[in-house]
């Protein structure tokens, strides 16, 4: 069995993080706005110009079997430190014939590595139930102060 490399994503790399994410949706019986070739080419165009997002990739051989982006936001500068970032940790996925081989923990550890190198105050993530155990075993932790409010949408 080839081994699996995780590295920063390549421009050429996107078109296939697009189907990983389009996978996803499926994956969650999740209806799609368009077609599968109208959303890769609407995300390829979206990661090429995202300054804010990164990704990471998972690939054995030529192909790409998993994901993990982190999203870095500006703060607001305080007196105690003018220049204040901090990450979120997103869309890691893992195609299901790799999965529970620790490569999602890889992807992970690659963002968060990044996120080190970038000098963040933190990084949150969003997480289903089943990926909850991925987060804490790398130092994620609930955390009370967290607040979400989505009815924004409308």
């Amino acid at each position: 069995m080839e081994i699996i490399e995780v590295r920063p994503a390549a421009p050429a790399d996107l078109p296939a993080a697009a189907r990983l994410r389009w996978q996803w949706l499926l994956e969650y019986d999740e209806t799609p706005e368009g077609t599968e070739a109208e959303f890769v080419e609407y995300f390829t165009t979206w990661a090429q110009t995202a300054t804010q997002h990164t990704c990471h990739v998972a690939v054995r051989g030529d192909t790409i079997v998993g994901m993990a982006w982190l999203a870095v936001t500006d703060r607001v500068p305080s007196a105690q430190s003018f220049v204040r970032r901090s990450g979120d940790l997103q869309s890691v996925y893992v195609v299901a014939a790799e999965r529970n081989r620790g490569i999602a923990g890889r992807l992970v550890d690659a963002v968060l590595d990044q996120a080190r190198s970038l000098g963040l105050r933190h990084v949150t993530v969003h997480s289903s139930s089943k990926a909850i155990s991925v987060y804490e075993g790398r130092g994620f932790e609930m955390v009370r102060k967290l607040m979400l409010h989505e009815g924004v949408r409308s």
